[in-house]
């Protein structure tokens, strides 16, 4: 099997969700921590247009963008798949991934501002969740039904750090009473062993983005 490896940072949504399918998958790979303060050649090798992580290198050939990576994850490794088998469901799952690509900017905006900035993301945030809960679950255990799928992992991503972007800013959109769908939901993501052996606590994550948010607002 040609080497796998993974560029990133384990603070970001975005490097969990390779993490994600690659060990649901079941693929070996060799993490590589990237200082984003201190670019390595590597990555910007790899990554010229947009200096960004996560860098999926396989057989020396890099893939960026995460969701693209997971595609391309989907498509190399087809065991354990994480997309339907129906071309319309294949549809829909594409869809929402869209979706999450799209609204999910909210959250991460919300960590970076403040005032009338910082309600105006809330009220996105708000309006992508509210849109989910009502269009994208519905009943079922996961976005895909049964299995977990890409789908979950695009989601999972945003609402996981959503809970902890919540503390930092003081402000509580996520609430069970509102979105019951979507909480079941976490939960049972949270629960499946690969993501609950892959996921950084609650309380670390909390206190190592609040640094990092205090850093950005010290420099805006």
């Amino acid at each position: 099997m040609a080497e796998v490896k993974l560029h990133g940072t384990l603070l970001s949504p975005f490097v969990y969700r390779v993490i994600w399918a690659l060990k649901l998958k079941g693929v070996p790979y060799e993490f590589v921590a990237e200082d984003l303060s201190n670019k390595s050649a590597l990555l910007l090798k790899h990554n010229p247009v947009h200096k960004k992580i996560p860098v999926l290198v396989h057989g020396g050939k890099p893939v960026c963008e995460s969701m693209i990576i997971l595609e391309y994850i989907e498509e190399t490794w087809p065991q354990n798949p994480l997309m339907p088998n129906n071309p319309h469901d294949r549809a829909l799952a594409r869809f929402w991934i869209k979706f999450a690509e799209d609204k999910g900017v909210a959250v991460w905006k919300m960590f970076r501002s403040t005032g009338q900035e910082l309600q105006n993301t809330m009220k996105e945030a708000l309006e992508m969740l509210q849109t989910v809960e009502e269009h994208g679950l519905g009943e079922k255990k996961f976005f895909n039904g049964d299995n977990i799928g890409l789908v979950d992992l695009a989601f999972g991503s945003i609402v996981y750090w959503l809970q902890v972007i919540e503390d930092i800013v003081g402000a509580k959109l996520f609430e069970s009473h509102k979105f019951p769908h979507l909480h079941a939901w976490i939960e049972t993501f949270k629960q499946v062993p690969v993501i609950e052996e892959n996921l950084l606590n609650h309380d670390e994550l909390l206190v190592a983005l609040k640094l990092r948010r205090e850093q950005l607002m010290a420099s805006a």
